[in-house]
């Protein structure tokens, strides 16, 4: 008994004295970790600067199934955020600011605890090399469960070396990995939309599409709407020599909605039409190669390209409904004259202000 008490004793000096141990150390803590990702630098930043693609590499989301998102209208650019809740954890993240290509700056809190986020972007031998360093301090707790586990810096370290190695395979595989299928000439029907309507260099054309599909879909969250199918595009300008591209992104809708003037959406309608159907299964990074095809498809079996309608890229499978970008499908519909029929309709695209139907609806012959 007595031997028992001394023990008792024992564990709990040895406590006491593992207390006040770690409670001396340091909480301050600055972990830096790189690695080079076989991936040209633009596509590496793009990645990275979204935070909906945060659950394909972080090593700690991946591992833990309870971890459950929340995204908010803006996920990529400065002022960015995103917000979670798991089993242990409960926190947000905020980029604070972006140089292109180059860096990017973040807040993050992990409960209750304060940390800076900081990523460079360089080019180098074999694609990018990427350094995530990230600078805070634990509190007392942390600095326990940190102890136990060999000290912050190998915790995060390990952390963000398997990250970094997730993110190398994710953008190898996932980003580099697409087919393209040209389906044949389809009858696209009309119907109602509402759009955006944006101006910008081929090199943002990827980006901003991203973020107007985003604003488009919190628009319909926000004002209570159901759309009756995907979002898609409309080109109305794509002139590579002055570096301009117009186009739409949008929204199909049952009937025609009334907008308030001054908002920066629009309502429309487009007439059906006899179009090329090309189908993009992968990263949307890949629509140039799908256009090529399609339209060296048109050029080898003798199809005209209908200048009265626009072409319209329809995603019918996106990253809302697959993280995985290998498996994200759109679909392209260029505007021909079908075989053996009248062309008396040759006046340059214009935008009629209306759209497409759903996927699921077009009609193959």
């Amino acid at each position: 008994m007595r031997i028992l008490k001394y023990l008792f004793l024992l564990i709990f000096l040895f406590l006491i004295g593992m207390s006040v141990f770690v409670s001396t150390q340091k909480g301050d803590f600055d972990v830096t970790r790189s690695k080079v990702i076989k991936n040209p630098r633009i596509t590496v930043f793009n990645y990275i600067n979204d935070y909906r693609n945060w659950e394909t590499f972080c090593s700690w989301i991946k591992n833990d199934n309870s971890y459950k998102f929340n995204y908010p209208e803006v996920t990529m650019g400065q002022g960015a955020s995103c917000s979670w809740i798991s089993t242990d954890s409960e926190g947000n993240l905020k980029t604070i600011s972006v140089k292109e290509n180059e860096s990017i700056t973040q807040k993050m809190v992990n409960n209750e605890e304060y940390s800076e986020i900081y990523w460079k972007f360089k080019d180098t031998v074999g694609g990018t090399k990427v350094t995530w360093r990230s600078k805070g301090k634990l509190d007392f707790k942390a600095k326990i469960a940190a102890f136990f586990h060999g000290g912050i810096n190998s915790v995060i370290g390990d952390a963000y070396e398997k990250s970094l190695e997730n993110l190398n395979k994710t953008l190898d595989f996932e980003i580099n990995t697409y087919k393209v299928k040209v389906n044949g000439v389809v009858n696209l029907p009309g119907g109602f939309y509402l759009k955006q309507f944006l101006h910008c260099k081929q090199k943002d054309v990827d980006r901003n599409i991203k973020i107007l599909v985003s604003r488009m879909e919190h628009f319909f969250v926000k004002n209570k709407m159901n759309s009756k199918g995907k979002p898609f595009i409309i080109y109305h300008k794509y002139d590579r020599t002055n570096d301009d591209i117009g186009f739409s992104v949008c929204m199909p809708v049952k009937d025609s909605i009334y907008i308030m003037p001054g908002s920066d959406i629009e309502s429309g309608k487009l007439k059906s039409y006899t179009t090329l159907k090309t189908t993009l299964t992968g990263d949307y990074s890949h629509t140039q190669t799908a256009w090529k095809k399609a339209l060296a498809y048109m050029s080898k079996n003798h199809f005209e390209r209908n200048n009265s309608g626009q072409i319209i890229e329809v995603y019918a499978i996106g990253r809302n409904d697959v993280k995985n970008p290998s498996k994200w499908v759109t679909e392209i519909y260029i505007p021909v004259f079908p075989k053996g029929g009248e062309k008396s309709s040759r006046k340059k695209p214009t935008d009629s202000l209306s759209v497409v139907p759903a996927a699921n609806e077009i009609v193959e012959p």
